[in-house]
């Protein structure tokens, strides 16, 4: 199961991160590559508490959303409504220089899943509360998502 507490997984979203451009044409999903880094740097944020969201948590998704988005082997699926603070055509953070934001994103992962922490985990705005093993997971897990959408 990978996550960012694997650095081996780590180092190889980060590889996979630095082949990213500008102009790569994406395959699903409505965002630009870089829309896409300052989305995964605001759910980041989110998680460290810098990036208020919106919470849209019920019973469902504290339970079996939650478990079925972390656990089994299945990709995330394209399409998934985000919360209008992580969308860049919103209330997300508006790209400005494509390699000071994808420095941004690779500090805020590192910071993510390095000890110690300097920050409290926050609630996750679908999942609620979340344990750190759950968190790292899901930070995987976007951020393969995200990336897979543009071929990488």
């Amino acid at each position: 199961m990978k996550t960012l507490a694997n650095e081996t997984d780590r180092t190889d979203l980060l590889r996979r991160l630095q082949q990213l451009t500008p102009n790569r044409q994406r395959r699903c999903h409505k965002m630009s590559p870089h829309q896409m880094v300052c989305h995964l740097t605001d759910s980041f944020k989110a998680l460290t508490g810098e990036k208020p969201v919106s919470s849209k948590s019920n019973l469902v998704s504290r339970t079996a959303v939650r478990w079925i988005a972390s656990y089994p082997p299945l990709r995330w699926p394209h399409g998934v409504p985000m919360r209008p603070e992580m969308d860049q055509n919103q209330g997300g953070t508006q790209p400005v220089e494509f390699i000071c934001d994808v420095n941004d994103l690779e500090l805020m992962i590192g910071r993510g899943s390095s000890a110690p922490r300097d920050f409290q985990w926050h609630r996750h705005p679908l999942f609620d509360e979340m344990s750190e093993r759950d968190w790292l997971r899901w930070g995987y897990l976007h951020t393969d998502h995200q990336l897979r959408q543009f071929g990488l």
